[in-house]
Formats: structure tokens, sequence, C-alpha cells
């Protein structure tokens, strides 16, 4: 499977999967599967709705997942991309959400082996999104499954936690990704968790001057202090949003507002005057945030992608052929 741009904010709470240069593949396109597999995607949101009602985990797991497209196994000595240290919170129900839903499509016998795993996810990614109370869109369709994954193409990719906005704009803008894509794409926090070691900083060594992070609502980081004691077991989790959890929704945006951002990368686009607008336009309008957010990961879903020659379709997910 191919290995894209990973959003910042993900990349934090479940690793990362490789980064390609900015491409934009003219091969993807909507019913690409028309000819050989017609019924797709009716096959994968069945089995993403099972999955779905198996465990809301599957949610949040999967829209990580497509973020990160890393689902290659290690084989032998090598160490793939998934295998990085960034990589190991990587929550399984994401892997197992594209493995059923490969199996439910192989199963019909014009279907086998004509669908790739990539694909799948992206279908599988919007499947979850509308399930969880977001908005349903086209999925463009055309891509191949990766033939190579090191662990190695990991390493000084990722942003960190506290990264403020210039380093958040660097990083999408060199993949084709402008500010307000990635404001957009930041409200996958609005369902999932993270675990306590990836912001203990910021709730009692944040700076000499103020152990606590200034720009956390107080009760907020009580409320954090309270799930992540000092010493903790850093690997504990607590839900991003405090507010809807499950719920795909504008509430990351008025959770901003309020100071309850979880990451520094977070609550800086609330704190930064140049993403404010952005941020207090969407905590009130759920279209003109929708909106924005189904042209976002569409373009996400184009970057780095493999067609043609450039990869195959794999026969197992999670390994290569």
């Amino acid at each position: 499977m191919d290995a894209r741009f990973v959003l910042a904010w993900s990349l934090l709470i479940l690793g990362f999967c490789g980064l390609f240069p900015y491409t934009v593949s003219a091969q993807l396109k909507q019913n690409y599967y028309a000819n050989v597999c017609p019924n797709v995607e009716t096959i994968v949101r069945d089995a993403v709705g099972k999955k779905v009602k198996q465990t809301s985990v599957a949610v949040a797991a999967t829209i990580r997942l497509f973020f990160h497209d890393c689902f290659v196994q290690s084989t032998g000595s090598n160490k793939a991309e998934k295998d990085h240290p960034d990589n190991l919170s990587l929550a399984g129900d994401g892997f197992d959400t594209v493995i059923k839903a490969k199996a439910a499509v192989d199963a019909v016998p014009s279907c086998k082996n004509k669908v790739s795993c990539a694909d799948i996810l992206a279908m599988a990614t919007r499947d979850v999104i509308t399930l969880s109370g977001g908005p349903s869109y086209a999925v463009e369709l055309g891509r191949m499954d990766g033939v190579s994954s090191n662990a190695t193409s990991v390493e000084g990719k990722l942003p960190k936690p506290f990264f403020n906005l210039d380093q958040l704009n660097t990083m999408f803008a060199a993949n084709g990704l402008s500010q307000t894509d990635m404001v957009a794409l930041s409200a996958a926090h609005t369902v999932g968790f993270s675990h306590c070691g990836q912001f203990a900083n910021r709730l009692y060594n944040f700076s000499r001057q103020n152990p606590v992070d200034a720009t956390l609502d107080k009760n907020y980081a009580a409320q954090l202090q309270s799930q992540c004691p000092k010493n903790v077991d850093p690997t504990i989790v607590v839900t991003m949003d405090p507010i809807s959890p499950n719920t795909f929704d504008k509430a990351y945006f008025k959770n901003l507002q309020q100071g309850k951002g979880l990451f520094s990368l977070d609550q800086v686009l609330f704190t930064d005057t140049r993403s404010r607008p952005t941020v207090n336009n969407w905590a009130v309008s759920t279209s003109a945030f929708e909106t924005a957010f189904v042209s976002a990961i569409t373009k996400l879903g184009r970057v780095g992608v493999k067609t043609g020659k450039n990869g195959n379709i794999r026969r197992d997910c999670s390994a290569f052929n």
C-alpha cells in the first residue's frame, strides 16, 4: 500500500508511515471499478458497518490508518514503516477494518484480487466518517498497493506536538496542502484517543515560569491531570475530544475556542491569529467545515499515490505479494 503524507495531529497519536513528494495522479477517478467490481463500495460499506458495530474504536483507528497508510507488516529481518517506534501505537482495529473489508470484496468472484488495499482503506475511511456523524463524499479510486516499506523512511518526517503554525504550514505545503486543508484535517481529533505521554509536558513541565501550559483551560488541565497523574504509565489513554469523543463533528473547533485542544499543535490553531478566523467560522458552521474537510481529505488522498506499474494489488493487505 502506498505511504502518503500523514496528518500532523494523527502522527502524534499513532505514528508516521512515510512521506512522499507531492504528486497528483490524473488516473484516480470515481467509479474506477465500475467494470470489474461494480458493487465494491456497497460491499466495503457493509463490512465496515459490521466492524463499527463490534467496536466504535474502529472509527478513529481507520481514519488514522488512512492518514498513515502503512499497512505492511515486517517480514524476515526487514522492519516496515509501521514497525518504527513512532508507529507502534497504531490501533489494530484500523488494520482489522481493512482486512475484513478486503475479505468481503474478494469473496465476490468477479472482484477477487481486483481491488487494492489502498482503495479499500480510502473507502472504509469515508464510511467510518459517515457512520460517526461526519459527511459522506465521493472517493477517488485507482491506487495501487506499494511494494516496499522501510522503518528508516519514517525518521525525521513527523511534526512534533509543540509545532507552531509556521512549522505545520511548511510541512503541509510541501505536500500541496494549504493552511485551510491542515486546519480542516485537524478535526480528525474530534474522535479517538491519545496517550498521556504525548501531552504530559503541557500539564507538568511546560516551562520554568508556567509548569502548566497557560493556553490550556484550567478546568480542562485539572481534568487531564486527574487522568494522567505525574509518573503515570505514559500509555494510559485519554479521549481527544472531551465533549463528543465518538462523533465526527465541529466540537473540535469549539474545544479550541475554550482552551481544550489536547496538543499544543491543536491549540495553536486558535491562539495564532492567522488561523483563528477559520476555527471561529467552523465552530459555528457545520456546512462550511464539512465542505472544507471533504475538499482537504480528497486532496490528501491524491498525495504520493501509486498507480499503474508503480505498484500492484495485494492478495493479502498485510504482506507483499
